[in-house]
C-alpha cells in the first residue's frame, strides 16, 4: 500500500517519526530536528492513506513504511507508533539502527488488560467518540486528528494492539515480543511504574529508559525541544 509521507531536511541517518493512534504526520511538525532527514507517514487510515478494511496489526503497518525506507533509520514511535517502530525493528532489524519509543502502547498491566474487552466494543460501536471518550483531553490538533480517523481504523488498530492473534499490548506478551528487538532503545514515559517496568525488560546494552513524570501522554509535543535535544544527544548527532 502506498503511504502519504511527508519529508523535510536532507542529512543522515534519517530518522522515522511514527505517530500515534488517530494522529498524522501532522503531529511532529512542532519538533525541530534542523537538516536532519526526517521521514513522517501517515499510517494506514490516518490522515492522507488509503482506509482499506483490514490489514491493521502493528506489523501490518510497519510493513507499508518499507518502501519508504532506503537506509537504516532511527525509527521514533508515540504510542500505538511505538509499537508500529518496534514491529519494524523486530521483523525488519536490518532496516533499524536505532528506537525510541515515547509512552509505548505496550505494557498493559492486569488492571488495563481487563478494560480492553469494554473499550474495543465501544470503539466498534461508536467510533472516533469512543476513542475521544477514552483518551480524555488532547491538545488541539490531536483531536482534530483523531476526529477525521474512520472509526473502523481505531477499532482494528485497537484490536491489532491487543487483543488479535500474535497482539504484543498486554504485558505478559510485550515481554516476550520486545526481547526479540536487537537494537538499542530509548524509552521515553511519562509514567514511572511503566518506565520501571521497561527498564527491567533485557535488552541492548546501549539501551536507556527515561522518565518526566512532569508530562502527559504527549510528552514530546509538551517538551519539544527537550524530546529533541534528548534524542539528538542519545544517538550522538
Amino acid at each position: 500500500m502506498n503511504v502519504h509521507v511527508a519529508t523535510r531536511g536532507h542529512e543522515g541517518p534519517a530518522l522515522l517519526l511514527v505517530h500515534g493512534w488517530g494522529g498524522d504526520h501532522r503531529v511532529w511538525d512542532a519538533l525541530d530536528f534542523g537538516g536532519r532527514r526526517v521521514i513522517a507517514p501517515d499510517l494506514r487510515g490516518h490522515g492522507r492513506s488509503p482506509a482499506p478494511a483490514t490489514g491493521y496489526r502493528p506489523a501490518d503497518l510497519a510493513r507499508d513504511l518499507l518502501p519508504l525506507l532506503d537506509e537504516p533509520v532511527v525509527a521514533i514511535g508515540h504510542s500505538m507508533g511505538a509499537q508500529v517502530v518496534t514491529a519494524l525493528a523486530v521483523e525488519h532489524p536490518d532496516l533499524v539502527s536505532a528506537l525510541v519509543v515515547i509512552a509505548p502502547a505496550y505494557g498493559a498491566d492486569e488492571a488495563e488488560e481487563r478494560l480492553i474487552p469494554g473499550r474495543l466494543a465501544a470503539l466498534r460501536a461508536d467510533g472516533a467518540d469512543a476513542a475521544s471518550r477514552q483518551l480524555g483531553p488532547l491538545p488541539a490538533p490531536v483531536t482534530e486528528q483523531l476526529l477525521a480517523t474512520p472509526g473502523h481504523v481505531l477499532a482494528e488498530c485497537y484490536a491489532g494492539m491487543y487483543t488479535v492473534p500474535g497482539a504484543f499490548g498486554v504485558r505478559r506478551e510485550s515481554a516476550r515480543y520486545l526481547a526479540r528487538r536487537t537494537c538499542p532503545v530509548l524509552a521515553v514515559h511519562n509514567v514511572p511504574q511503566a518506565a520501571q517496568w521497561e527498564a527491567g525488560l533485557p535488552g541492548h546494552p546501549r539501551s536507556t529508559t527515561v522518565v518526566w513524570p512532569d508530562a502527559g501522554h504527549f510528552l514530546h509535543l509538551d517538551h519539544p525541544a527537550r524530546f529533541v535535544d534528548l534524542v539528538l544527544a542519545e544517538w550522538g548527532c
